[in-house]
């Protein structure tokens, strides 16, 4: 009686892994989390909050592409974002890259506006016009306080009253 105990425990204990293991793979093919061979592109950026490695780089909505890397450079201070691009897509040398994201509260992605350039983007090539990421909540702040134009940025301004009629202030 007690070996059969112990049979039933392994099956169901085979099977229950045998699920897990099923789940992973799917999971890992539905998300395209595999490597994606292409070939590697940088761009520059002034800002690139919220772009780390594996975001999607999509053209015209359709991911076409990954971030292999993000750094600084030392003597620009400028993030320098490391591309794979798939090996079928060509991007036109003259095309755009911004930050962007899917809705308010969506994940960001990196969005090519191709150009109209007939020379593409080889290999370790460089997009050189950048739109960096926007302050979402400086805007909400903006908008809210509005733009008073103040330079210490907290929303409030000093004026000096205009001299009435007499000249008098």
């Amino acid at each position: 009686m007690t070996q059969n105990n112990h049979m039933v425990e392994t099956l169901i204990g085979a099977i229950v892994v045998v699920i897990a293991a099923g789940f992973l793979i799917f999971a890992y093919t539905s998300t395209s989390s595999g490597g994606l061979s292409g070939y590697p592109i940088e761009a520059r950026f002034t800002s690139a909050d919220g772009i780390t490695p594996g975001t999607d780089v999509r053209l015209h909505g359709v991911k076409i592409g990954s971030v292999s890397g993000v750094s600084l450079d030392p003597k620009t201070y400028l993030a320098v974002v490391r591309l794979t691009i798939r090996s079928d897509v060509r991007i036109p040398a003259d095309s755009a890259i911004k930050v962007t994201s899917a809705g308010l509260l969506g994940n960001p992605y990196l969005s090519i506006q191709p150009g109209g350039s007939l020379t593409n983007l080889g290999a370790n090539g460089q997009i050189a016009n950048t739109q960096g990421s926007v302050d979402i909540m400086g805007l909400i702040g903006r908008a809210i306080y509005g733009n008073t134009g103040s330079a210490s940025g907290n929303g409030s301004s000093v004026t000096s009253p205009k001299p009435d009629q007499a000249g008098h202030r």
